[in-house]
């Protein structure tokens, strides 16, 4: 049966083979396939744009040296005889208008620029520039450049391309009436003021928004000698590529864990090829105040040179990167008399680019109102229309405005500091630690001291753990950080804590507390920080949430070596009580009635300050982990050498 199946299988594929083979039709003649397939996109496409309210132009503008400088312009369409209002940035001219492609001007700035209400309303033209080096320019980038002289020694820095490039939009710019305002916030700041120095005639304003001014004394890269450790993720973006176009790269979500694990500073920099980067290998070669941080100091460069272009000077109390940069302009200027008429300054209650955005509160501390917004259009707007409009309009605004936080207004001030516009005086005032953490406008009796244990394997965080600043949700941490609320550190064993007794009445502080620490620590360097804090009533009845609430009111970090001399470090002598003087930042705030006032001191601040080994070594940033070892500092709280902060205390009959 199975052979027969076979046998007939084998006729059946047989025929239907034959069959097949038979019935196949003749194969298609090719046809040839068409030479091209036309492109559908243009040689060059042209937008229409003729119903935009402004004009775009983009221009490279030559420097003198050849270099040319990729600049944005927009025009608002009926512009005539306007004013210009530059800014030169490293983070790219045309990212700024990126965002929103519009028609309409006020949504192609929006809030990403301080200086929306006077392009949008009051028809200013708006110009953008990148800085040598950086995006669509050319020429080679130096970060933050010097001028002219040791550190320098070409033919250009940023007051002459300032310079070169107010010539040129003058000149080129028909819709405008020759006169230019230069404005920006940080690094945008700071070029601001390099603007002013040897400043070309059409340039008749100024605003260094929180400027970069002294990068060793209290801005981006030291505090009186501690490293700010996250100055190496902003060098490797800024320097990696002329795009800034390379991201920092990390290896945990805890930004505690990641630095606590790489070792010192210089080891996070190895471990990111940071040692191909000219301005890493700088700032680790000049751990201290030396000629190459001094030469560079812009609050002492204009102070010897002078200033002739009026300035408005806008500080941010809650700065988390340049919190000391243009009050400490603000001190040279007035020390060398400048005129009322050309020098003023704002103090608002921001975080470090706040001034652009919703100023209604920062973090969990509110203001009643969007301080930010009433800047722009009740300070910022008048002063660059007097400085800038053919019309000159009057000028309204006192030569200090200043938020006063804890009542939360504003304030016009002839000066700073003041505390009130009249009647009022600033009397300095010692709050003295005393035994069983208490505050004091009394020193103590007698002799004694508080003392904790610093161990560098275990630093105090400056963020609730986990510390994560990437992000949306980091990145508001990392703005409102200063305003944090310092229980989790009041609780730590490390960290001392002073207070007052609720107080009675209000207490108005303005200008710069001094720390005056008398200590000693078992080891041959450490690091002080001191911070002022405004301590919330246990309940508070319309916002239960501030019950308690430790805020921060001005803080900061001395580097134990430099006590003496910011330029000549030497070991602290082990168990031997030294003074500790350094000054906080500049405050402007009331104490309520029913507040205390706190101090807190600690010997860390991590991960945002690098850990002293507490060992004295050479160069911190190329500690090695032998070289980290436990402390215990002493704080003398009672006697003739106890410790205190100096408050600047406001007093008058207007004063709160």
């Amino acid at each position: 049966m199975s052979n027969l199946l076979r046998r007939l299988s084998g006729l059946v594929l047989s025929a239907a083979v034959t069959h097949s083979s038979a019935a196949a039709p003749a194969a298609p003649t090719p046809t040839p396939a068409p030479a091209s397939l036309p492109s559908e996109m243009p040689a060059s496409f042209t937008p229409l744009v003729a119903s935009f309210d402004y004009v775009k132009r983009e221009v490279m503008i030559p420097m003198r040296d050849g270099v040319k400088l990729q600049t944005l312009i927009l025009v608002p369409r009926a512009a005539q005889r306007a004013p210009i209002l530059l800014s030169r940035t490293p983070y790219g001219a045309t990212d700024r208008i990126a965002k929103n492609t519009s028609a309409h001007l006020s949504a192609v700035i929006d809030s990403t620029d301080v200086a929306d209400d006077a392009v949008v309303n009051g028809g200013y033209i708006r110009v953008v520039q990148d800085i040598r080096g950086k995006h669509g320019s050319e020429g080679d980038y130096v970060m933050t450049r010097p001028l002219q002289g040791p550190l320098n020694p070409t033919s250009v820095d940023h007051a002459t391309d300032t310079y070169d490039t107010i010539d040129w939009l003058v000149k080129n710019i028909p819709e405008s009436n020759g006169k230019v305002g230069i404005l920006g916030i940080s690094y945008d700041g700071f070029t601001s003021l390099m603007a002013l120095v040897h400043p070309h005639p059409a340039l008749r304003a100024a605003v260094p928004i929180n400027a970069m001014v002294d990068g060793w004394r209290g801005d981006d890269w030291f505090h009186n000698g501690a490293f700010r450790q996250d100055s190496l993720t902003y060098i490797h973006d800024q320097q990696a590529t002329r795009a800034s176009d390379l991201s920092w790269w990390t290896d945990h979500y805890d930004d505690y864990d990641s630095w606590l694990s790489a070792g010192s500073a210089s080891d996070m920099a190895r471990k990111h090829g940071l040692e191909q980067l000219g301005f890493a290998v700088k700032v680790m070669q000049h751990p201290a105040y030396d000629e190459f941080w001094q030469d560079q100091a812009l609050d002492t460069i204009l102070a010897k040179q002078g200033v002739t272009v009026p300035v408005m000077l806008v500080h941010s109390l809650w700065d988390q990167e340049d919190i000391y940069g243009n009050i400490a302009v603000y001190k040279a200027l007035t020390a060398q008399h400048v005129d009322n008429s050309r020098l003023f300054l704002v103090i608002g209650p921001w975080f470090h680019h706040q001034a652009r955005l919703d100023g209604s509160r920062v973090g969990a501390i509110e203001f009643g109102s969007d301080t930010a917004a009433y800047f722009r259009l009740h300070v910022l707007r008048p002063f660059l229309d007097h400085f800038l409009k053919d019309d000159a309009p009057p000028l309204d605004v006192a030569p200090v405005t200043a938020f006063e936080t804890g009542t939360n207004r504003w304030l016009s001030l002839p000066s700073w500091p003041l505390g009130c516009a009249s009647a009022c005086t600033i009397d300095h005032k010692k709050l003295y630690l005393q035994p069983g953490a208490a505050l004091s406008f009394a020193a103590a009796s007698g002799s004694g001291f508080e003392s904790y244990v610093s161990d560098p394997a275990k630093p105090v965080p400056y963020l609730g753990r986990p510390i994560h600043i990437g992000g949306e949700a980091g990145e508001s941490s990392w703005q409102n950080w200063l305003v944090s609320d310092q229980r989790n550190a009041a609780a730590r064993t490390d960290v001392l804590s002073f207070s007052t007794p609720a107080l009675k009445e209000p207490l108005k502080i303005s200008g710069e507390p001094i720390a005056n620490l008398v200590a000693s620590t078992s080891g041959t360097d450490g690091d002080f920080v001191v911070k002022l804090i405004d301590v919330y009533p246990d309940e508070v009845g319309r916002d239960p949430k501030m019950g308690g609430y430790q805020l921060m009111i001005s803080a900061d970090i001395l580097r134990g070596r430099y006590r003496d001399s910011f330029s000549a470090p030497k070991p602290i002598p082990a168990d031997k009580s030294q003074v500790f003087r350094f000054a906080l930042p500049t405050t402007n705030h009331v104490f309520l009635a029913g507040h205390r006032i706190m101090v807190q001191v600690q010997s860390t601040w991590f991960p945002i300050y690098d850990r002293n080994p507490q060992t004295y070594v050479d160069n911190i940033f190329f500690a090695k982990p032998a070289d980290y070892k436990k402390a215990t500092i002493k704080v003398f709280d009672a006697g003739p050498t106890s410790s205190f902060v100096d408050l600047p205390v406001a007093e008058g009959p207007s004063a709160h």
